[in-house]
């Protein structure tokens, strides 16, 4: 354990359960509802309102064999391609078995997805898979569907809910087990100000970390809150430097920053093309299914194009819908549009990656536990080894829903529960970070380690990286730069600690492959670098990265240790 938590002041208040979800997507609500179904008493602490988390924003829908003449198999085989060479085949496995079943139990929680005229669920096709596979909800509103359904279910089964609260850090036991959390209660109600949840099991399912970026396509609260949990509470994290750029997002101008619009990839499934101002469909020659290859691949090929031509943006064109298409299979995507000043009916839409999808995270094994006994991660916020170096479309809620699932059943299954667990305060205190440094992580992350990396722009993000980190602790009588503990000083410190890991692990790995793109370094090195970075935080707040086998590797600057 390395006994380093938040500046905060001590809980207010406490209340004890069998077990706690951090977090209200697809995979907190599934873990929450099945643990609840089991008999354990559970809580459910959110950082926004049940349904403000990133689930609800997903527009293209879930992947799973559902569709005539489509088999798991075919399903695992797309996923180990678009991976390129990192999944874990066991976990993937697991993943496509057991999904179209983890689909139908979702349905009969009462989601409900587009049919066709027969009743049957109606498939779409996205980049990567070869299969019409993608059941969709409302069109373009798959995950604002689920999110409803499973909000309803939490709500009608009395689960214990804190919303608009912020988790801070694990609680441990003297034996270094999961002892529940820490957190702090934006707003009013029950609760207020920073308070425990008492448990032998904690669930985190905070979502992603987007927000390290400039520009992303996450809410506001995907700020790595989770990932730099686990790292203080001693749990090793896997793979953070593949940071999926999805290729389409709509183009608000080269300063435009925070949330995003998305361009659903399904607009691409249903046969829109990539063009640039020329209306050259570029993509046509460089993969097999041109604007339907995977995301990694869609995405560079749009950052060369751009480059080549000095553009800002490529277009995305499905004139060809018609208005009636668009309004009845994308709406969402139309409104979005329109509402910035483009009609996609009339003319082509403006589009660029931005930061999308951590394939990285908590790493966890098939049943959802990390290294830390007691402490769970699924969703987006682990790495559970199915999407390797690049997750394949429509995965993500796959993902979340399966190893939900998992969890719970281990949970339920464990003895973990007998006997209140006893908190063990960590004894270190970690200072904080000014909020106004936000903005200029941000900037170091988009420049330094975004779509295009290089030995010497990744170099220059850790340089300003540390930059930042020793001016927070240059003032003060102990060396530490008045920070008050406060909502945006605690996402501000996540922010950076991601940060360092993810550059860190992207430094280290000296190839291009799947979504860690290297100029320097342009092609896949299977012989070198077919294997995971795993990270731990020290004791002495300094970064342990290994790789998952016992080459050796040879030393470079990358390797020196550095505090998050």
């Amino acid at each position: 354990m390395t006994g380093i938590r938040l500046q905060a002041p001590a809980p207010g208040w406490s209340i004890d359960a069998d077990v706690v979800v951090v977090g209200s997507g697809v995979a907190g609500l599934t873990a929450a509802l099945r643990c609840t179904a089991a008999g354990l008493r559970t809580v459910v602490v959110t950082k926004a309102r049940l349904d403000d988390g990133s689930t609800r924003w997903a527009q293209g829908g879930i992947a799973a064999a559902l569709g005539e003449g489509d088999t798991p198999e075919q399903h695992l085989d797309d996923t180990l391609v678009a991976g390129a060479g990192l999944c874990d085949e066991e976990a993937v496995r697991l993943l496509v078995t057991d999904g179209p079943d983890a689909v139908r139990r979702l349905i009969a929680t009462g989601a409900r997805f587009d049919t066709d005229p027969t009743g049957t669920i109606a498939l779409t096709r996205e980049g990567g898979h070869h299969r019409r596979r993608i059941a969709h909800a409302g069109g373009d509103a798959t995950g604002a569907e689920i999110s409803r359904a499973l909000v309803d279910a939490v709500r009608d089964r009395a689960v214990r809910t804190i919303e608009n609260a912020l988790v801070l850090d694990l609680l441990t036991d003297a034996d270094g087990r999961t002892a529940g959390v820490t957190l702090h209660v934006m707003g009013e109600g029950q609760h207020d100000g920073v308070g425990a949840v008492h448990a032998p099991a904690v669930v985190l399912a905070t979502g992603g970390m987007g927000q390290v970026f400039s520009a992303t396509t996450n809410p506001a609260v995907s700020t790595g809150d989770g990932v730099a949990l686990a790292l203080r509470a001693g749990a090793e994290v896997s793979d953070l430097e593949f940071v999926q750029f999805h290729p389409t997002v709509l183009f608000l101008g080269p300063d435009a920053e925070g949330q995003q619009p998305l361009v659903s990839e399904a607009v691409r499934g249903e046969g829109a093309h990539l063009v640039d101002a020329d209306g050259v469909r570029f993509m046509v020659g460089q993969h097999e299914l041109a604007e339907l290859a995977p995301r990694d691949i869609v995405a560079k090929g749009i950052m060369r194009r751009m480059r080549e031509q000095g553009a800002r943006h490529m277009y995305l064109d499905a004139r060809h819908f018609g208005a009636a298409m668009w309004e009845s299979r994308f709406p969402t995507i139309l409104a979005a549009c329109r509402a910035h000043g483009i009609d996609p009916v009339t003319r082509p839409v403006p589009v660029a990656p931005a930061a999308h999808y951590a394939s990285g995270g908590v790493r966890t094994d098939l049943h959802g536990r990390t290294t830390v006994p007691g402490l769970y991660a699924c969703g987006e916020v682990a790495c559970t080894g199915v999407h390797g170096a690049n997750r394949l479309a429509s995965n993500s809620l796959l993902e979340g829903l399966v190893f939900a699932e998992r969890i719970a059943d281990d949970i339920a299954a464990s003895t973990a529960r007998a006997g209140a667990p006893v908190p063990h305060p960590a004894p270190t205190l970690l200072p904080l970070l000014a909020p106004e440094t936000r903005t200029r992580i941000q900037h170091v992350m988009t420049t330094g380690a975004g779509v295009l990396r290089s030995a010497a722009s990744l170099a220059e993000a850790a340089d300003a990286l540390d930059a930042v980190h020793a001016e927070a602790l240059s003032d003060g009588p102990d060396g530490n730069k008045a920070a008050e503990p406060g909502v945006e000083s605690w996402e501000t410190t996540n922010l950076l600690c991601v940060a360092r890991v993810l550059v860190t692990a992207a430094r280290r790995r000296e190839e291009t492959r799947g979504c860690h793109w290297r100029e320097d370094r342009p092609d896949r090195d299977d012989a070198a670098w077919r294997r995971h970075l795993v990270v731990r935080l020290g004791p002495d707040r300094t970064l342990d990265v290994r790789p998952t086998d016992t080459q050796d590797f040879p030393p470079t600057d990358a390797d020196a240790p550095r505090e998050p």
